[in-house]
């Protein structure tokens, strides 16, 4: 459920995590599911499905994603600029970014786009899942897009795992000397919370970590 404390802002409870007040009704869970895979594949993916411009930086418009949707799905007539706010802003992962009247992914494009996100402030390590099959053959050629425009590199071994974890059951957590790589030229840029991209990763910059999950029920990763 999405709602908004007039004190605190946004948030995605029955009642506000800061002051405990129920809060002004945004949307239920249903609706905060269907319109934020809506959000992601018009941003991400298809804007031409919805006819919406996209910049190079991957910006869109805000009041025109509001008409649009509106349009293709005639359920959401109420849909506000606000109400795309309000999901941005309490997305736990960080996929989108609002400026002015505009919003974005962060990042997983399948679009080409030229983001300009944060570059500074980097951790010495990131990471990136594999299967038990993909670990040698990565560790000789580096690592490469494939289904996205960049490669997507977590903050944590733990993040790392829990996203491998949607395609395999035991992930292999490759460490990535991000320190070393970006002293040597690369680029990185911070894109969601625990996301970062790069454009690709050459082998010397990664070793395998013998990272092992804590005891008790796995949790699969939400799609990104």
């Amino acid at each position: 459920m999405l709602k908004e404390c007039a004190q605190h802002g946004h948030f995605r409870a029955e009642s506000c995590p800061v002051c405990g007040q129920p809060g002004k009704f945004l949307m239920n869970d249903r609706e905060l599911d269907h319109l934020g895979r809506i959000l992601t594949g018009i941003l991400r993916h298809f804007p031409d499905r919805y006819q919406l411009p996209i910049d190079a930086h991957g910006w869109v418009s805000l009041p025109q994603i509001v008409r649009a949707i509106g349009q293709k799905h005639p359920a959401y007539h109420w849909l506000r600029p606000q109400h795309l706010i309000a999901i941005a802003e309490t997305d736990p992962k960080g996929r989108y970014e609002v400026r002015d009247d505009r919003i974005r992914a962060t990042y997983a494009h399948t679009v080409d786009v030229e983001l300009d996100l944060p570059t500074e402030n980097i951790p010495d390590h990131l990471y990136y899942p594999v299967t038990e099959e993909e670990a040698a053959i990565v560790l000789e050629v580096g690592l490469k897009p494939s289904d996205r425009k960049k490669v997507h590199l977590s903050k944590t071994a733990g993040d790392a795992h829990s996203a491998g974890s949607v395609r395999t059951p035991q992930p292999v957590v490759l460490e990535v000397d991000a320190a070393r790589a970006r002293a040597d030229g690369i680029v990185i840029m911070q894109a969601g919370k625990t996301v970062f991209l790069v454009d690709q990763v050459p082998s010397q910059y990664l070793r395998r970590t013998e990272f092992a999950p804590p005891p008790g029920p796995s949790e699969r990763a939400d799609p990104d």
